[in-house]
């Protein structure tokens, strides 16, 4: 009985003493913030000042903070009597993606992000995404940059460097926009064997240069035939960026020449096709 009676009276003094609870912002610790701020944390918990700490609910306020878009992880955790710890690990981007007429950050999961203002990155544009998109296609989507990446990248010659765009809209059909300091160069990379086909291209870049008037784009996914100049009639324009998302961009480390909208490549009299051994 004593026990019974004792145990009540801690849990009664425990739910209304003034010493259990939150009484300002100051009694929540963050750590793991860089690109999330603490005033979206802020956003989730702010409604529990004031509150009991042992009334708060830490497992749905761990839900809440992990559809924020930048956090991967969150712990949530109450330390007596007036404290609560939050613990958060950040999602790691891998590539810049047009939406629409601004420019995100994605994660290898295709979760997309709002750009950075703390830290400039360097990485392709990926066209062929969009939000309305279900987070299921935009992951298979950054399976296949994954490994376009990985490939390029194998026998240490980092070409995935050379990429200012990857266009995943088909991915029966990768195409690749090179960074080239003579003129961008569009090349279709298809669905597989990505390094062996780029190897081809920047084999031949320089003959290919000199024998043709202007080149454009590369249809690489033919064996023993490669397509100079294929699309006649000009790839689909993007969206035009908003001059506030092109400054985001420009300020998050995304090409100037990227940010540039190009007209559709006019139509040219015939495609030229070369065949190799």
């Amino acid at each position: 009985c004593i026990f019974a009676v004792g145990a009540s009276w801690l849990y009664h003094y425990g739910q209304h003493s003034w010493r259990f609870r939150l009484n300002s912002s100051d009694d929540i610790q963050m750590t793991g913030l860089s690109n999330v701020t603490r005033g979206q944390v802020m956003e989730v918990m702010g409604g529990d000042i004031g509150r009991n700490v042992f009334f708060i609910p830490l497992d749905e306020r761990q839900k809440q903070l992990q559809q924020i878009p930048w956090i991967e992880s969150a712990s949530v955790m109450r330390f007596a009597p007036d404290r609560i710890k939050i613990q958060i690990k950040e999602r790691t981007p891998i590539a810049f993606a047009q939406i629409g007429s601004k420019i995100m950050l994605v994660d290898s999961t295709g979760v997309l992000m709002e750009l950075s203002s703390k830290k400039k990155y360097s990485f392709p544009v990926i066209l062929g995404m969009s939000s309305s998109q279900p987070l299921s296609t935009r992951s298979a989507q950054m399976k296949i940059y994954s490994q376009v990446v990985h490939e390029l990248d194998s026998e240490g010659a980092h070409y995935s460097q050379e990429l200012s765009e990857v266009d995943l809209s088909d991915p029966e059909d990768v195409k690749v926009l090179t960074n080239d300091p003579d003129g961008e160069v569009l090349v279709h990379l298809g669905s597989a064997n990505y390094l062996d086909r780029y190897k081809i291209y920047v084999g031949h870049l320089r003959e290919w240069r000199q024998q043709f008037p202007k080149l454009e784009s590369v249809d690489l996914r033919y064996d023993r035939q490669i397509i100079v100049n294929p699309d006649l009639h000009g790839t689909p324009a993007q969206p035009a960026l908003t001059a506030k998302a092109v400054k985001a961009a420009l300020a998050a480390g995304v090409k100037p020449a990227i940010l540039v909208q190009h007209e559709p490549v006019k139509p040219k009299p015939a495609q030229q096709t070369v065949h190799i051994a």
